[in-house]
């Protein structure tokens, strides 16, 4: 996904022509240097630069040359990948509302309509539910293709279409300014549950925190909660990623400490990566408490000054009674490293995959000055699965394709967890006799 800015979050900044020809080719130098794949940068993409310099030099607004600027990135078709100004104080529907959506034809015309909603969000705070259509924001009608973007440390109002095909509005406070940094309404990370017959429900939300320290230790509570299951759903729906806290899962898959993966920069890549991979070092282990990640700063630190690939591998957490009887649940939001898990499971098939296609977005990314207050976004290297497999721009499939239907959501009905609690009941009954 390109990043690109809205009117109401247009920089303050006054741009010359010889600013913006500057700017540009920082991004452009930048982009050589860095960018994790050379090979987009070809004749195509000089013929792009080409073609939009024009309008990116010549924008008379610094609102209009962010979004210029935007819309030549999005010729390169990758994700993670972005052009903004450091005084930018907005957000994605995701990042602001905790909460995800769908382009979809209704009776109010072609609008988004809410998928994922993550409990204690902002979202889910005024009341908005999966399945809900969303109107206008800000008093702004919304359409797909435009995705709305939220100016962050004031409310929004939001007009929706509800369950009960009610037109609600609400005003959603979005963040608050906290020195330099934003607060936002923290949507709860893990929720668990029994299903009955020994069947248990775990929802991540997102893996936050580099090494993800609390939401594996969440995680590991939230489990130790279900008592006895014989049997667990994972629902990674709407997980849009994050940090390591996703080993954490992986490792609920297996008793073992398998290899996961790696992420490469573009320079690092060499003929003899298959044989060399054995020698990088192994992070295997989410420490309890943020006290003792100075160890691993100690430990790991030569490897990454030196740029070195790191291997994810499990904890090894032993025996586990769901262990081959285990599902996950994904979407289209599906990414990040949730989709490391996924494909860590499907390699080593040690869950079933139900749901729709993952986003197909993984990539290892940094941010870059470029001049005049703006930064470049850029992914600077693929995640490589154990096996060798490349996930950035291709969707996982599922094993069990059920495809998520907002209108029986606006009904309470769930398809996908449905279909889930039904195979693994199927799948348990069938050991028995």
């Amino acid at each position: 996904m390109t990043w690109i800015s809205a009117a109401n979050s247009a920089p303050s900044v006054q741009l010359s022509l010889r600013d913006r020809h500057a700017v540009l080719e920082n991004v452009l130098a930048a982009l050589r240097k860095r960018f994790y794949a050379h090979e987009k940068l070809n004749i195509d993409w000089q013929a792009a630069v080409d073609r939009h310099r024009s309008l990116i030099e010549n924008a008379g607004t610094a609102e209009g040359f962010e979004k210029a600027l935007g819309e030549l990135l999005a010729e390169l078709h990758t994700s993670h990948l972005g052009f903004f100004h450091r005084s930018a104080r907005r957000a994605s529907s995701r990042a602001a509302l905790s909460a995800t959506y769908l382009a979809e034809d209704t009776s109010y015309g072609r609008r988004w309509i809410f998928q994922d909603v993550h409990a204690g969000g902002a979202a889910a705070i005024v009341g908005i539910e999966p399945g809900d259509i969303l109107l206008s924001v800000d008093g702004r009608e919304i359409t797909p293709p435009e995705h709305p973007v939220f100016a962050m440390g004031r409310p929004a109002t939001l007009e929706f279409v509800d369950r009960g095909n009610r037109q609600r509005t609400v005003s959603v406070e979005l963040a608050r300014p906290k020195g330099k940094k934003l607060h936002f309404v923290e949507p709860r990370l893990v929720e668990a549950r029994q299903l009955g017959d020994g069947l248990g429900y775990l929802k991540i939300a997102m893996f936050p925190g580099m090494i993800g320290v609390e939401v594996a230790n969440e995680i590991a509570r939230a489990v130790e909660s279900l008592g006895t299951i014989n049997s667990l759903i994972i629902d990674l729906r709407g997980n849009t990623g994050g940090g390591i806290g996703a080993l954490r899962v992986m490792s609920l898959l297996t008793p073992d400490k398998l290899p996961v993966g790696f992420a490469l920069d573009r320079n690092r890549i060499k003929p003899n990566l298959e044989s060399e991979k054995h020698q990088f070092p192994r992070f295997s282990r989410i420490p309890s408490s943020t006290r003792t990640l100075w160890r691993l700063a100690f430990h790991f630190g030569p490897a990454m000054l030196a740029k070195k690939p790191i291997v994810l591998q499990t904890e090894g957490l032993g025996e586990k009674p769901f262990h081959g009887q285990v599902v996950l649940l994904v979407n289209r939001h599906t990414a990040s490293a949730a989709e490391m898990t996924v494909a860590f499971a499907r390699e080593n098939q040690l869950a079933t995959i139900v749901g729709e296609k993952t986003a197909g977005r993984l990539l290892s990314a940094t941010s870059v000055k470029v001049g005049c207050g703006f930064r470049l976004a850029m992914p600077t290297g693929a995640y490589y699965t154990w096996n060798g497999s490349v996930v950035e721009g291709t969707p996982m499939e599922p094993d069990e394709l059920i495809e998520f239907s907002w209108q029986e959501k606006r009904m309470g009905t769930d398809r996908q967890l449905d279909h889930a609690i039904e195979l693994i009941r199927e799948h348990i009954g069938a050991r028995s006799t």
